[in-house]
């Protein structure tokens, strides 16, 4: 493996790499190599952000029309259900 070296970078550069590193849970040397192989392969790799968010939206709509109840309607239960617990009620 070879070695690159970049100097005279600006403080703010470098910073921002550094965060970009700690966002992607990896040290700044390895965040740079994965910013030249992006840019020189032209792959992406999908962030974990990213890729909950595409599981989140396959799942809605996998589970689409289903009907399940609202979150107001399951909060109104709940809370019909303890009403009738307090004043000896039925739950409605």
């Amino acid at each position: 493996m070879a070695t690159l070296m970049v100097r005279n970078l600006d403080d703010d550069v470098v910073r921002a790499l550094r965060i970009r590193a700690a966002e992607h849970g990896r040290s700044a040397e390895a965040e740079h190599r994965e910013i030249l192989r992006q840019a020189l392969t032209g792959s992406r790799q999908q962030s974990p952000r990213a890729g909950a968010a595409e599981r989140l939206a396959e799942f809605r709509r996998r589970t689409a029309g289903r009907g399940s109840a609202s979150t107001a309607e399951l909060l109104q239960e709940s809370r019909a259900g303890r009403a009738g617990g307090l004043f000896g009620g039925p739950a409605a």
